[in-house]
């Protein structure tokens, strides 16, 4: 257990939280977790803080002074200092809507308040795990035809053309095109980039897939729906 909190100590989680008894609840349980931690209370301190000093993971509350939750989770993943950077949206709001709003900006994961603290810390201990495991597959860039994906680069080529993409659209297009012809459920696409304990409807899926294969234009149907089992990657 000692090893684990040592290796722990090296991570550092910056929390975006405008509820002072909530960050201090935050702070107080992933300190004794062994993790570095940080903090802003609205959301341009928060921008200019974690460019500053990139953090392993951020905890984002979308409801700030200010600017939003979202609009901080979108300018944090298009700028390429900060893209890689898992974001968790911890907060009230848990609709749909939301978590498909968080997850088309590329936010890693959703937790609605009140939120059990076992559970977000399984989650962020996931996500970070889950950073370090297979980095030969995770990097690997994929071509397929027409079709270049480069995760370093973050950039998909179709026909020699960049295709601006999403993390969550760019993750499940890595995905699915390192598998040709193999039908992967919603379930596992969600493992996959996500992780196994990810609540999310079959819907936010779906919805993914309609955004990635309007942006693949001509190369859509790469992407072929198997009716009531999931999706493939065309072989």
């Amino acid at each position: 257990m000692r090893i684990g909190k040592v290796h722990m100590s090296k991570k550092t989680i910056f929390i975006v939280e405008d509820e002072e008894d909530i960050l201090d609840l935050l702070k107080y349980n992933l300190t004794r977790e062994g993790y570095t931690v940080a903090s802003a209370s609205d959301g341009a301190e928060a921008v200019k803080a974690i460019q500053r000093k990139m953090p392993d993971l951020i905890l984002l509350d979308l409801m700030l002074p200010g600017l939003d939750g979202l609009e901080v989770c979108r300018m944090l993943k298009k700028d390429q200092r900060t893209e890689a950077i898992p974001i968790v949206m911890v907060t009230a709001k848990g609709t749909e809507t939301d978590v498909v709003a968080g997850l088309e900006l590329g936010a890693q994961d959703y937790i609605a308040k009140p939120f059990s603290m076992k559970v977000l810390v399984a989650r962020v201990r996931t996500i970070l795990r889950r950073k370090q495991e297979q980095p030969s597959e995770r990097d690997a860039v994929v071509k397929i035809r027409d079709i270049v994906i480069d995760p370093g680069r973050h950039e998909v080529l179709v026909k020699g053309k960049g295709v601006e993409l999403t993390f969550s659209e760019f993750s499940i297009l890595h995905f699915l095109a390192g598998r040709p012809g193999r039908v992967m459920t919603r379930e596992q696409i969600v493992d996959a980039v996500r992780g196994a304990d990810y609540a999310v409807t079959d819907r936010a899926v779906d919805v993914q897939i309609v955004g990635l294969r309007k942006k693949l234009g001509v190369r859509a149907d790469y992407i072929e729906t198997v009716r009531a089992v999931g999706y493939r990657f065309r072989e």
